[in-house]
């Protein structure tokens, strides 16, 4: 594609040089994936500026940069205000603006974004409709899964596997949308037939500062995105906002007015089951979505337990229906899709005692999956949690008080400490729960799964929270072992004869 056409989507830029005689056949914002024929961008980060790295792209090869500032640099630069916010619209331009085929849905929230995504895709894929997925446990492209790097991919790598998830046969995506995302402009361009919001709670303020900052950047995917339909969780008091802006589809597990909400939920060990009732009047529904109001009921059953999960499974049921699927075709979806990675996932080697692992890594999460999981046993709740290194310390002792409180044992550890001294984060969290009885520090994971274990008797249920599908540990300068909880656990299960 000539630079001077790629140009154009970057609104008001200019160019620096001869862009007309210039092909760009690849765009990279990373110099050591320069090669001739590509479209560097110049992105200023938190560490590093793109524009350091600028000449090293052009030894490469690269045939033009994209810049905030001009450079002293023979090689041709198209100069925009901000070089990452230009990255979406030129790489969707680039890619053939795949996202104008592919039926993409936006699942956004604190909490029960990987879950939501999950059961969206697979009801769309039980109605033959075939369905990439992006998120943090995997992503799946034309039928192959496939691993990732980050909730949500930069701009560039985004586009490319829109375009590819057609190429492969894709005519949806359900995607995990991230507040980083979208603050930082990756998922601009994108053309969102639906977005939805699960929730808000404390995470990721070492980044945004504080919640109401938190929440503009997950406002945006409803403000300046745009979707064909917007669906929003009105148990949460930050989805009651969006609802009052926003003309949208409610949807509540507590059984408040709205158009999709979910009553006499019941729960055990293989999951929980509930009735849907779809409001006749489709409050604030744009005309031009695909939903019509239908009214009545439907049994739903989903093979996740817990009562956060009927709220999970409930904004999927509702996507789904809004997509266009009927809700009978959606209830069966639910009926027969898996349960998600690393989200109460259950470990059995024959002990006589649950086990969980689960990704929960915010005080509300933490709380939850413990609520969940003591609605499962007549024993005792044993917790093994931490919290990460180099991300909001606010939450620390929030963790350690939401793991005390909703267990009868919580075992303190380390989770990623990354640059951080272990030790102290994990003192950080166990400060929380001072005053508590049963409480125990461990600093070593694998010890302190160990040690749950030998705690454990029969009946009880062990909790491992934090990490869910994470296979590694990581530490400071980047420094990451191999460490998947789940493994480990067996492991520990093996070694103690599948006993407590």
């Amino acid at each position: 594609m000539r630079l001077e056409e790629l140009a154009g989507a970057a609104g008001a830029g200019r160019i620096v040089g001869d862009a007309a005689a210039i092909e760009i056949t690849a765009l990279a914002y990373d110099s050591r994936r320069a090669h001739p024929g590509t479209l560097f961008f110049c992105v200023p980060g938190e560490k590093a500026d793109g524009h350091e790295f600028a000449a090293a792209a052009v030894a490469a090869g690269a045939s033009a940069l994209v810049v905030e500032r001009e450079l002293e640099l023979e090689v041709t630069q198209l100069v925009v205000a901000d070089a990452r916010a230009a990255m979406a619209p030129l790489a969707a331009r680039f890619a053939g603006d795949p996202t104008r085929e592919l039926r993409v849905a936006g699942i956004t929230g604190t909490n029960g974004k990987t879950t939501t995504a999950f059961l969206l895709a697979e009801v769309l894929e039980s109605t033959a409709t075939q369905c990439g997925l992006l998120g943090t446990v995997k992503q799946v492209v034309g039928a192959v899964e496939e691993e990732v790097e980050r909730t949500t991919p930069e701009a560039i790598d985004l586009q490319a596997t829109f375009r590819r998830m057609l190429e492969g046969g894709d005519r949806a995506c359900a995607m995990e949308v991230s507040s980083h995302a979208l603050a930082l402009h990756r998922v601009d361009a994108i053309h969102f037939e639906l977005a939805l919001f699960t929730n808000l709670t404390q995470d990721h303020l070492d980044f945004h500062g504080d919640m109401e900052d938190y929440f503009r950047s997950k406002r945006r995917l409803f403000a300046d995105l745009r979707p064909r339909v917007a669906i929003v969780n009105v148990d949460d008091p930050y989805g009651r906002r969006l609802a009052k802006d926003f003309e949208c589809l409610t949807f509540s597990a507590e059984g408040a007015e709205a158009d999709f909400s979910a009553h006499d939920a019941s729960f055990d060990a293989s999951g929980a089951e509930f009735r849907v009732a779809i409001s006749p009047m489709g409050r604030n529904v744009q005309p031009e979505t695909t939903f019509r109001p239908v009214g009545g009921e439907v049994a739903v059953r989903t093979a996740l337990p817990g009562h956060f999960n009927v709220a999970n499974a409930l904004g999927a049921f509702a996507a789904a229906v809004a997509m266009g699927v009927e809700p009978g075709d959606a209830a069966e979806g639910l009926a027969g899709a898996s349960r998600v990675p690393g989200r109460l996932e259950p470990l059995d080697e024959g002990q006589d005692f649950a086990v969980l692992v689960d990704y929960a890594h915010t005080p509300d999460s933490l709380e939850n999956v413990l609520r969940a999981a003591r609605r499962l046993t007549e024993g005792r709740v044993i917790a093994v949690f931490g919290a990460g290194g180099d991300r909001d310390r606010d939450k620390r002792p929030k963790m350690g008080r939401a793991g005390a409180e909703g267990s009868d044992l919580a075992i303190v550890t380390s989770d990623n400490p990354r640059s951080e001294d272990p030790d102290a984060i994990v003192a950080e969290v166990a400060a929380g729960a001072a005053g508590s009885a049963g409480v125990a520090v461990e600093p070593d994971r694998r010890a302190a799964i160990a040690l749950a274990f030998e705690r454990a008797r029969p009946g009880d249920i062990v909790v491992i929270a934090g990490k869910g599908h994470e296979q590694g540990q990581e530490f400071e300068d980047g420094r990451k072992i191999p460490f998947d909880d789940r493994e480990v656990a067996r492991e520990e299960l093996d070694r103690l004869g599948g006993g407590g």
